[in-house]
Order: structure tokens, then sequence, then C-alpha cells
């Protein structure tokens, strides 16, 4: 089995697939992308240039989800990420889907206006981000007030998905207090194996994060 990784380590959407590789221990070749010619070899495969791709024996494969959704069904393990029961399925997609649409994508938002040039910058837009990551973060903690993970007892594709999303999110805009419940789960994300390695991985890339990384996690 050969699997190549096109992908970077500070990637909040990389970080995903690469808990799931680290899960279940799954052999592969990083092929680091700020290296010119793996981003040549990347933008062969998917000229839309995002990232991560896996190419499996010849077949790629493109988007977060779909590349976990395809790991565990080419190459299962022995952590289950998608449940076989369609309803427990259905309720961890769920989660995957609210963790990328409604805190990741509103967090990079935030980063992203911070790397335009200042007239191109749109506060307003910055504005309606805050207040939907505030809506997030204030839905989940009711949701984990009850939860171990993000769609229950079992760590999952949910939770892949979860660690990088809370853990820029936080450095973006603060998880305050009062969502005692959201911080106690990033805790516990950052705790498990598979994620504290994707973090060490990061580490020195920080310099990088726009809005300046704070000096924790």
């Amino acid at each position: 089995m050969t699997l190549k990784l096109y992908a970077h380590p500070f990637s909040s959407y990389c970080q995903k697939v690469s808990i799931a590789l680290y899960e279940n221990a799954l052999p592969f070749e990083l092929r680091m992308l700020d290296d010119p010619e793996a981003m040549a070899e990347l933008s062969a495969l998917w000229p839309l240039k995002r990232f991560p791709v896996l190419v499996d024996e010849g077949r790629t494969v493109v988007e977060s989800s779909i590349i976990i959704e395809h790991l565990q069904l080419y190459h299962p393990g022995p952590v289950r990420l998608i449940p076989e029961d369609a309803r427990e399925a259905l309720e961890v997609r769920t989660m995957d889907r609210f963790f990328d649409n409604y805190v990741s994508t509103p967090q990079g938002r935030i980063v992203f206006n911070q790397i335009r040039p200042e007239a191109d910058r749109d506060p307003y837009g910055v504005k309606e981000a805050r207040a939907m990551l505030e809506a997030a973060y204030g839905w989940l903690d009711g949701v984990m007030a009850k939860r171990e993970w993000a769609a229950g007892s079992r760590f999952s594709l949910a939770d892949c998905s979860a660690a990088p999303a809370l853990f820029y999110a936080d450095w973006t805009h603060a998880i305050d207090a009062r969502f005692a419940n959201v911080r106690a789960y990033r805790q516990r994300l950052l705790a498990r194996p598979s994620y504290a390695r994707a973090v060490d991985e990061a580490r020195p890339y920080r310099p990088n994060f726009p809005l300046g990384a704070p000096d924790r996690d």
C-alpha cells in the first residue's frame, strides 16, 4: 500500500486527515506543499489547488471528509471513524459539517482578511464571522454537556474535524469561559495522541499565523 498525501502540517484541513491516518497507524508519504515540486504535482492532480489531496494507487481523492471516508472504505483499521449504523453515521457527518462550515469557515474568513492589503479588508465580514463563531460556541456548549466526543461516546470523523477547527478558532476568536463544555472538549482533543502529534508537527510554522500565535497549546 502506498498512500501519498499532498498537505502542509499547519493547515487545519490537512491536520484533519493526518488525525485519521494516525488513529489507524496508516503509513503514507507526505508531499510537503512548501516544496515547489510537490506544489506543481498538486496543481496537475487538482487544478483548484486546494489541499489536502490524497493519491491512492493512482486514484486522486480530494476534500478532507471524503479522504477520511475513502480511508475507512479502502484501508480500514481498528478505529472506525464513521459508524456502521446509518443513524449514528448521520450524526457523525452532521457534526463534521458543523465544524467545517460554522467553525472553520468563519475562523478562516477572519484570518484571510488579515492577510489582504489593508485597503481590501472587510471589517463587516469579520464582524459577521465573529458573530457566527459566538453562535457556534454557544450551540456546541449545549451539545457537549452530555458528550465526551462530538457525536457521542466514540472518537469519529467529527472529532477529526473538530480538533483543528477549535484549535485555530480559539486562537482567532477566543472561546469564552462561559462555554466551559467547549473548552473542556478542546482540551480532550489536544490530549488525544493523534492530534497531539499533528499539533507538534505544526509547531515550527506558528510564526506564520497572520493574527499572531498565542504562547500556549
